[in-house]
């Protein structure tokens, strides 16, 4: 067994590891100059009481708790995070900020259905669900259509979201995870809604997902070029499964 993996099992560590990283959030967000951008769609949203689906790619998971709080929400705000060992890490960090999470994933295992029964009840309490559609194992920056189903199932619009800081750290995990550092100029910024008809057919879905896909990538791309960042490339077509490369050349030949 690996090193990483059998420092993690302990119960002591990963309690550590948690409250580490969330000391580290709260240091970049103190000491960093953070603005919102696009907030105000998803302001009026919240003071309506109306539910909706926040999509962001999972290399900008670290800042996510702020990034609601800048747009002053205050109602219940769950965060779809993997089940596996990694993923409970990540869920107790985010517990020190308020949100909720629910385990699992949009895919179409047993969890997976579980998880989206869990996402569709909250949606209709009224309450806000955030998704990572490339998690929790990627492609990177490649939407899966399971957060498509969820809004389509719940008739909730997806709000992309994204963040970055002038200062950073880009890990070289299978997400390019971006690691902020202290006394940086952040921004927070959201993109337009987008819509997800209850009639799609398999067609339409697959629309909608190319659409998230890239209207996430631009403005994650567009945010960082904004404060003088490199953009980072979402996975090459060679990085895809082969189901998805088949489809990425089935549409490219039918343009």
């Amino acid at each position: 067994m690996q090193l990483h993996k059998r420092i993690i099992r302990s119960e002591t560590t990963r309690s550590t590891l948690c409250w580490l990283a969330a000391s580290y959030v709260r240091l970049i967000h103190a000491t960093g100059r953070w603005r919102t951008k696009g907030g105000d769609l998803p302001a009026h949203y919240l003071t309506e009481g109306k539910p909706f689906i926040v999509a962001f790619w999972h290399q900008r998971l670290l800042m996510m708790p702020y990034t609601w709080r800048s747009v002053g929400g205050d109602r219940p705000f769950n965060m779809l995070i993997s089940s596996h060992r990694d993923g409970e890490i990540i869920s107790r960090t985010i517990a020190y900020f308020g949100p909720k999470t629910i385990a699992g994933s949009t895919g179409k295992d047993k969890g997976g259905a579980a998880a989206l029964r869990q996402i569709l009840k909250v949606l209709k309490a009224g309450e806000v669900v955030g998704m990572t559609p490339d998690g929790p194992r990627g492609p990177r920056m490649r939407a899966s259509d399971g957060i498509i189903q969820a809004a389509r199932m719940a008739n909730v619009p997806i709000f992309p979201l994204t963040y970055s800081a002038s200062n950073r750290k880009v890990l070289g995990s299978w997400d390019r995870f971006v690691l902020p550092l202290p006394f940086s100029r952040g921004v927070f910024h959201w993109g337009d809604p987008i819509h997800v008809d209850r009639k799609l057919d398999t067609v339409g879905i697959e629309a909608k997902r190319l659409e998230l896909e890239n209207a996430l990538t631009k403005l994650t791309q567009e945010t960082d070029t904004g404060l003088g960042l490199k953009a980072i490339p979402p996975a090459g077509v060679d990085e895809l499964p082969k189901q998805k490369r088949s489809a990425i050349a089935a549409g490219e030949t039918g343009k």
